[in-house]
């Protein structure tokens, strides 16, 4: 996010990752989870709870194999902060 107004220096807002992720939960909104070494494998759910070590629990999650196109449903996971690439 970026504000510039009239004579002023364009000033960024960082989000810090943990409000991004808290934003996440009280939308309920679905993500896409890329895991650490699993890289044709893509894990999409909705976050019902996480702590600061951004270990995460998804609710109705589906397992997504890139290279298969396959499909599995995984119901609620937990999801390890350390194995998590990119939310």
């Amino acid at each position: 996010m970026a504000h510039h107004g009239q004579g002023q220096k364009m000033q960024k807002v960082i989000i810090q990752p943990i409000n991004l992720i808290f934003r996440y939960l009280q939308n309920r909104s679905q993500i896409q989870v890329w895991l650490y070494k699993q890289v044709n494998m893509e894990i999409k759910g909705c976050i019902i709870v996480f702590d600061a070590c951004m270990n995460l629990v998804l609710d109705d999650a589906e397992e997504t194999h890139s290279k298969t196109k396959s499909r599995k449903q995984l119901g609620q996971v937990m999801l390890k902060g350390n194995n998590i690439t990119l939310l």
